[in-house]
């Protein structure tokens, strides 16, 4: 029995085991903790910091769907006035973007404190924590992925691009198609990937689909990328993307649905409009190679040689991140319409390549990283701060007559002699005075179609003339560009002329009218 007892060890001290240490990458202690508490909380307020400054320091417009399609249509939702543009007659944007903030908008009414100020800057602060927070995720991404100085180098070369500073507080779906399309990638299952998950992916991609049905196109090869590197493939389809597509389809389409009125699916007209129907080449058209010969260079702006040397050094490790930038090019390429915002959401992907070939760097690293700060710096203080800021400083002027609305008889009323959309509107001016702007929806089938804009720049006296026939149909305030102005008659009208030349706009207040003609040319 003592035999079986010892052989059994029953009753005996059982002897630590010690194992050998390893060296190996699999056993270190580093990997099991990447971020250690302290690190993790740096980069967070790092980041919050960060991107709070960026908001406040970027003071200029960009494009007009930054206040159109966003905050003009929230104002109108939650304060029951304002304009909305031809695509919401039509049916072609989804009210799940403008909703998140006109529920700002309505807290803020709740509590008596829809101030201007917090109207125009609380929606972009939001905006801003929410970049940070896809910041902190991206780094946590690299860190899992590549060693520390890599990851420390891509965050740098990622907080450093000026076009992100450009863009990412901005109330544009762009900009939240990009912040979703890096928290995705977060969970994303790539190669040596800690952070996948199939469903959250998934569900932030569908959710900037819903934002932006054109994320699709970013998102295409990944997902036939994880398609295909799935071993349950029916299990796939059937437990995650059936269902998360189904909710976000049915979730989407019925807030459609209530605030159209009447059943509406978004993404079938948005992809009718403008790509059956060619909508959107009346807004512009490029040739097919503008985004590799211009539109890409200027996105990517002085990173565009650590990309190309990153591309060399880790086109096996990441082929289907550059896979995902080439595609998308490309088919963006395809179509007549192209803006720089429109491939905004593959710049994290290409931040990736730039921190390996800064990492690489041995002898030119210091200098490469100083050249890169300084001419990234240069490009977002000059975007941000000078580059087409008049059509927001010449709100903050307009805003200044509701108080005289509520003082005077005279009640406002501003024409705004400028190419359509050129200004925000009533979010930034929150008082129901009246305005009126050059209107310029597409054509949409109407024979011998023109717009308000362009028979306003064909004939400008003959416009004037026709739309203001009577001395009090006459408007008390003009908003144009200084250098549409080619005369002004002292004869025939008498105008105070505050002109802000920094950011080339003027605002002329008419003091009184003979004839009832105004004598004022605005021409090309």
């Amino acid at each position: 029995m003592e035999n079986i007892r010892s052989r059994l060890n029953i009753g005996n001290k059982v002897e630590d085991v010690k194992l050998r240490k390893r060296k190996s990458q699999l056993y270190s202690k580093e990997d099991e903790n990447i971020l250690k508490d302290g690190e993790l909380r740096r980069v967070v307020l790092f980041s919050v910091a960060f991107r709070l400054i960026n908001c406040l320091l970027v003071q200029t417009s960009f494009v007009p769907d930054e206040y159109w399609q966003s905050l003009e249509v929230s104002h109108r939702m939650v304060f029951n006035y304002g304009y909305l543009t031809w695509e919401w007659k039509e049916g072609i944007r989804g009210f799940t973007y403008p909703l998140f903030f006109a529920f700002i908008y309505k807290i803020l009414h709740f509590l008596n404190y829809d101030s201007v100020f917090l109207l125009i800057w609380l929606p972009r602060i939001i905006q801003a924590l929410f970049a940070a927070f896809a910041d902190v995720k991206f780094f946590y991404l690299i860190r899992t992925l590549e060693r520390r100085d890599v990851a420390n180098w891509t965050f740098f070369c990622h907080m450093c691009s000026w076009f992100s500073w450009f863009c990412c507080t901005r109330t544009l779906t762009n900009s939240t198609e990009t912040t979703l399309t890096s928290l995705a990638l977060f969970y994303f299952p790539l190669p040596r990937s800690k952070t996948h998950s199939s469903k959250i992916y998934l569900s932030l991609v569908a959710l900037a689909v819903i934002v932006r049905p054109t994320a699709l196109i970013v998102w295409f090869p990944l997902l036939m990328y994880h398609f295909w590197q799935e071993n349950d493939k029916l299990r796939l389809i059937t437990h995650t993307v059936v269902p998360i597509g189904a909710v976000a389809v049915v979730i989407s389409t019925l807030i459609d649905c209530i605030f159209y009125g009447k059943w509406t699916v978004v993404q079938f007209n948005f992809l009718k409009f403008n790509v059956f129907h060619g909508v959107a080449d009346f807004y512009g058209s490029h040739p097919w190679h503008w985004y590799f010969s211009q539109g890409f260079v200027v996105v990517i702006g002085p990173h565009l040689p650590l990309f190309l040397h990153g591309c060399s050094l880790a086109f096996k490790r990441y082929k289907i991140l550059l896979a995902a930038i080439v595609w998308t090019i490309v088919v963006y390429s395809l179509l007549p319409h192209k803006e720089f915002r429109f491939i905004y959401p593959v710049l994290p992907f290409c931040m990736i390549f730039c921190g390996i070939s800064l990492a690489s760097l041995k002898a030119w690293r210091r200098a490469a990283a100083t050249v890169l700060l300084v001419s990234n710096l240069l490009a977002a203080l000059y975007t941000g701060l000078i580059h087409q800021r008049g059509s927001l400083d010449v709100m903050s002027r307009l805003q200044t007559l509701c108080d005289v609305r509520n003082i005077s008889t005279m009640q406002p009323d501003v024409l705004l002699l400028m190419p359509c959309h050129s200004t925000p509107y009533y979010s930034h001016v929150h008082c129901p005075m009246k305005m009126r702007f050059l209107e310029c929806p597409p054509d949409l089938g109407e024979e011998g179609h023109v717009d308000e804009a362009d028979r306003f720049y064909e004939d400008p006296l003959h416009w004037l003339r026709t739309s203001f026939p009577y001395k009090s149909s006459l408007p008390t305030h003009l908003v144009l560009f200084d250098v549409l102005e080619k005369v002004r008659s002292s004869q025939s009208v008498f105008m105070l002329s505050i002109c802000l030349n920094e950011c080339g706009i003027c605002i002329y207040v008419m003091c009184f009218f003979v004839a009832g003609n105004i004598r004022v040319f605005a021409g090309e």
